[in-house]
Order: structure tokens, then sequence, then C-alpha cells
């Protein structure tokens, strides 16, 4: 959503595509409040009536990256029945996000750089990686695998690896070469 483009968009709904847009882009602790609110075309008073905090603001935004990739994920899991191919799925829809123009990596990880343990960045980012790790555990159990959470934390370390080389290699190919090790840790965790 385009902070310019949205006039029929709440006050609130501006915020959130202000603080995605420059969030991702520059960092959650460089980017002021002030600026935020610019962007967004709104009131100072109006941040703090619909969020309370910049904290507060950082991880609405960084729960909404969630709701979009588990969306991204969903729509590649469409159609697909086999667990297998579920969880292979996963690593198609991580490609997906290397390819838009934009990337840069992932918004967990970089929020969380610049997070101080315990807060709400720190809050969002375990809410992320529970889905994820949670995700693969239970694509695991319904294909079979006798420690399916010891693939999932295979998987997620895999999944992590594939959004480092993709935003500091710039290799967008990382979730393609991701998926290939994915299909053969799988296919020997079902075979065990």
């Amino acid at each position: 959503m385009s902070v310019t483009t949205t006039g029929r968009a709440s006050a609130r709904q501006r915020l959130l595509a202000a603080a995605d847009e420059l969030f991702y882009a520059e960092g959650v602790h460089s980017v002021g409040i002030d600026r935020v609110i610019e962007h967004a075309g709104v009131a100072k008073a109006t941040l703090y009536n619909a969020f309370g905090s910049k904290d507060e603001l950082i991880r609405a935004y960084l729960l909404g990256r969630l709701a979009r990739r588990q969306d991204r994920v969903a729509r590649r899991l469409a159609g697909v029945e086999a667990p297998r191919d579920r969880i292979l799925a996963v690593f198609d829809a991580l490609t997906d996000v290397f390819n838009q123009p934009g990337f840069r990596g992932c918004a967990f990880v970089n929020a969380s750089a610049e997070a101080t343990p315990g807060g709400k960045v720190s809050e969002a980012c375990a809410t992320s990686r529970g889905w994820t790790r949670s995700t693969f555990r239970d694509f695991a159990a319904e294909a079979g695998v006798a420690d399916p959470d010891q693939l999932a934390e295979q998987l997620v370390l895999l999944y992590d690896g594939a959004s480092v080389a993709a935003q500091l290699d710039g290799n967008a190919g990382a979730g393609a070469a991701a998926r290939t090790v994915a299909e053969t840790l799988v296919d020997a965790a079902i075979r065990r």
C-alpha cells in the first residue's frame, strides 16, 4: 500500500504503511516518529492514539509483515496436499520474496539487531519464529517424520540462512538452493 495514494485509508492504515515503507528501508531506530507521522500525513496525537508508542508501532509493523508472509505461504500451499511438498512450498514462498524489488532481508532479523531484549520487537520476532518453526514441525509430523522437531529446527536454520544469503550476497537464487537442500533433508527424514 502506498502512503501517498491511500486517500481513503484510515490514519492507522496510513501510519502502518508509512512505518512499513520507512522501517523496512532504513531501520526501526534510524527512522524517527516525526518522519513516520509526516510520511503518513497525520498528527502526532493520532500516532499515540492509535499505537500508544513507537515500540507498539514497530510491533504492529512486524506483525503486519508476518501476516503478509503467512498469506504468501498460504497462496503457495493452495492445492498442495502432500506434506513433503507443503514444506518445499514454504521455500518457494521465500524465493518469491527474494525476487521482489526493494528486498532488504528479513524485517525481523533487521529489527531484532536494533532491539532491546524483552521488548515489543523481541515479542514480535518470537511470534514470527514460532510460526515458522511450528509450520515446519506440523508438516514434518504430517509427513510421518520420526522427529518432526529436529527436522523443523534444521529447516528453520536453512530458511534463515537463505534469507541472510539473499540479503548479504544479493543472491536471489538462495531460495531455490535452500529448497533443494530442504528436499534432501525432508526425503532423508521420511526414509528414516
